[in-house]
């Protein structure tokens, strides 16, 4: 058994374990010290273990159109409940409206509008998403890969970090009000598979699924893949943001890598 099959069958089973903790979209295991522990020390492992075998450009497996499963169980969060007062409107007017903040340690500052995203060159792929909660859907994605807008922007030589600022916020799940965010690492934001994807099977991207653009970082698990995407900050260290963590799970107890 290899070790990503190791790793997804750990998580499977400890979310398993959790019962009545699951509710959907990955939202209550921060109050089950025994999973957060769990999550917490097999961190470390996991990051080294990902980057020494897998290399930096190795690739998620990528399936078959036939391979797509008929219904893909959306994450996080699924409706404008969450979503800020007007948001259905600018989805209804196509999005002409929305813009993409990307600012931080760049040399260009710049804010892109979805058509700015679609003009750009894009990459298609097949997928599977694994929840931390031990279920795996397989879809299709296309969108910009996230190097191509960096290096659009220029990254500054400080540069370590790439920060999500999203629309969402998840007032029924965390401690407080805030909205929702993530980070990766610039080995992972310029891996070939990491896209902002505007459009899922074909279709532009649900509202359920982060509309209009979320994060596909395959090699993660799903709670990293932010939804709702307004701005892409650079940044240099992590512990200024939110509680310092990384992201806004991570707040709550979650590790920042989520490798599988």
């Amino acid at each position: 058994m290899s070790d990503q099959t190791n790793r997804r069958a750990l998580l499977a089973a400890g979310a398993a374990g959790a019962g009545s903790l699951l509710l959907g979209g990955c939202n209550r295991i921060y109050d089950s010290p025994s999973l957060r522990e769990l999550l917490t020390h097999s961190e470390g492992l996991t990051q080294r273990a990902h980057r020494a075998l897998m290399g930096r450009d190795t690739l998620a497996r990528e399936y078959q159109a036939a391979d797509i499963s008929r219904t893909f169980r959306p994450n996080g969060s699924q409706d404008a409940q969450s979503l800020p007062p007007g948001y259905l409107d600018m989805m209804t007017a196509g999005f002409d409206a929305w813009r993409l903040t990307v600012h931080g340690l760049v040399r260009r500052p710049t804010r892109f509008t979805l058509a700015d995203l679609v003009a750009m060159p894009a990459r298609s792929q097949i997928t599977r998403h694994d929840c931390v909660e031990g279920w795996s859907c397989i879809g299709g994605w296309t969108g910009t890969p996230l190097s191509q807008v960096l290096r659009r922007v220029g990254l500054k030589p400080e540069a370590r970090f790439i920060v999500f600022h999203c629309a969402d916020e998840h007032p029924r799940y965390f401690r407080g009000r805030s909205l929702y965010y993530e980070s990766i690492d610039l080995i992972d934001a310029f891996h070939p598979q990491t896209i902002l994807a505007y459009a899922m099977n074909g279709a532009p991207l649900p509202l359920a699924h982060g509309a209009p653009l979320r994060l596909r970082l395959e090699r993660q698990l799903g709670y990293k893949m932010a939804k709702y995407i307004e701005r892409i900050e650079v940044v240099d260290r992590l512990d200024h943001l939110g509680g310092g963590k990384g992201g806004s799970w991570e707040d709550q107890g979650y590790q920042w890598y989520a490798g599988v």
